[in-house]
């Protein structure tokens, strides 16, 4: 438990923004999943519109720095090949 003044901030500060930074993650979680989901059934035009959120969810969490910057090229650029291979088929 923080015993000083400052100590004591420092532990609401890290609790609102563990809060802030858990909504942000689950968001871009859920986007991820919804678009393998979709991505599961085939349909390719449904999958580039689940994409397309699952990017810019992405991105978001990139800009809040939940996710570090090769984190997040590493999430599109495997969720890009997906949809290639099912464009392919």
């Amino acid at each position: 438990m923080a015993h000083s003044k400052s100590a004591k901030k420092a532990a609401r500060q890290n609790a609102g923004r563990e809060m802030r930074n858990k909504s942000v993650r689950t968001f871009f979680r859920d986007k991820v999943k919804a678009f393998r989901e979709v991505l599961a059934t085939g349909d390719r035009d449904k999958a580039a519109a689940a994409f397309k959120e699952a990017v810019s969810a992405i991105a978001t969490a990139r800009s809040k720095g939940v996710i570090q910057k090769n984190t997040a090229g590493r999430y599109v650029s495997r969720l890009n090949q997906q949809l290639n291979k099912l464009s392919a088929k």
